[in-house]
């Protein structure tokens, strides 16, 4: 019997050891963190080609207008209606972006936004009218649309614990793209042959680059969550079943819209007019160009620090206010001292616009889920540049009535005081879930 009894282990124990799979070793877990390691880099890689992909086909379009109005026996008025398309299709576009998102996956239309701008850019120069110009243009805008909206989600889904490092570096991507498309266009195109549709099909490369570093992500369905697997990549599983809210409901909603299209209605006035006003007061046109890319680059630098810091605070609504104050200071000045100055007012408006980047980094911030993201972010930029397309005609037409910069800086003094208020509401520290 104590025979038998010792036998039936040594037939029994045997069965289940060789049944149960063998527990991971670091050796053959090393190809699947590997991997990981590569797609994060890839994706972060695709996240500043995207960036750095939203914003040339309108800069280098804006060096060259004059040359693209002689060229294609462009009417004035058709010119200054080319100038407003842009918030106007961010604001028509971006609303299907949620819509999107949710059948195909962000990543798959972040692609496709890059496939659009890349073949508007291809189009566009070769072009033989207005219509074809335009409806070329237009198609580069919506893929330009779509991915507005959804970089902010792409961050908080595959980087949830790194939101403002992430929002930073594309941040900053986007403002070196906006500026590199500003400042190297007219030399690019002179050292092309001065041809203004060489000048601007240059920049389809750029949007190859993007095209080439998504197709490899897309291709692999589920890429972006074993990407983020490291940084808790869980915000875009179980959390995107959770109960769509219904964003029009919330204040943080609407004052992050408000707060969207109040920025960058200052951003596209300082954009479009900042030059002529340094202009009609004394300075000469190469320093104004100058300064106004100054401006420009100062957002490149801080695009980059601000949502680090913002991410650290609870309340984002001294940023909001410190950005405020930056732009009351700098136009005030050029109201009363546009010359003696130039180079102050240049700077503290350079540091105001970069409410566009803490926009963003709140944006991120404001829901739980990697859903609301997509949600708060198609409503956010939609009313806000719904909001900001009658800005720069408002000011012209200011500026003609008046016959001088007074009334239209006052104006853009006074519309600081609610960005600084709805800024402060929307960096309070809640999401939309807790509102709806």
């Amino acid at each position: 019997m104590m025979g038998a009894m010792s036998d039936e282990p040594q037939t029994r124990v045997p069965t289940p050891t060789r049944s149960r799979p063998p527990a991971p070793t670091p050796a053959a877990a090393a190809p699947e963190r590997a991997g990981t390691a590569w797609l994060a880099r890839l994706l972060i890689v695709g996240l500043v080609l995207a960036a750095l992909n939203l914003r040339p086909a309108i800069t280098s379009l804006g060096a060259l207008l004059e040359e693209v109005r002689t060229g294609l026996h462009m009417s004035g008025g058709v010119a200054g209606v080319l100038t407003s398309v842009p918030p106007l299709c961010f604001a028509v576009f971006g609303i299907t972006a949620p819509r999107l998102a949710r059948r195909f996956g962000p990543g798959a239309v972040v692609f496709a936004g890059m496939v659009a701008i890349t073949a508007g850019l291809v189009v566009r120069p070769l072009a033989g009218g207005t219509v074809a110009f335009l409806a070329a243009s237009a198609l580069a805008l919506m893929g330009i649309a779509v991915s507005n909206v959804l970089m902010p989600v792409i961050v908080k889904r595959y980087f949830p614990d790194r939101v403002g490092t992430m929002t930073g570096l594309y941040s900053m991507a986007l403002a070196l793209g906006t500026s590199l498309a500003a400042a190297a266009t007219v030399p690019v195109t002179d050292a092309l042959g001065g041809s203004w549709r060489a000048g601007l099909a240059v920049w389809a490369v750029l949007g190859a680059l993007a095209v080439v570093a998504w197709l490899p992500l897309v291709r692999r369905r589920g890429a972006g969550t074993e990407a983020g697997a490291g940084a808790g990549a869980a915000g875009g599983g179980t959390a995107e079943a959770a109960p769509a809210p219904r964003i029009t409901r919330s204040r943080t909603a609407w004052a992050l819209g408000c707060f969207f299209g109040l920025q960058a209605t200052g951003a596209y006035i300082t954009m479009g007019w900042m030059p002529q006003i340094f202009r009609d007061a004394g300075v000469s046109a190469g320093t104004a160009g100058v300064l106004l890319a100054v401006t420009m680059v100062m957002g490149v630098p801080l695009a980059f620090v601000i949502p680090r810091l913002a991410t650290r605070m609870k309340n984002q609504g001294p940023i909001v206010v410190v950005l405020g104050l930056c732009g009351l200071s700098g136009y005030a000045g050029l109201h009363f001292a546009p010359a003696a100055g130039a180079w102050a007012w240049a700077l503290l408006l350079g540091v105001s616009n970069c409410a566009f980047p803490l926009a963003l980094t709140m944006i991120g911030m404001r829901s739980r889920t990697g859903g609301g993201v997509v949600r708060l972010s198609a409503f956010a930029q939609s009313v806000g540049y719904l909001i900001s397309i009658p800005g720069p005609t408002l000011v012209g037409a200011l500026y003609e009535h008046s016959g001088g910069w007074g009334t239209p800086l006052a104006l853009m003094m006074g519309l600081m005081v609610p960005q600084m208020i709805v800024g402060i509401i929307a960096g309070r520290d809640r999401t939309i879930e807790d509102e709806t």
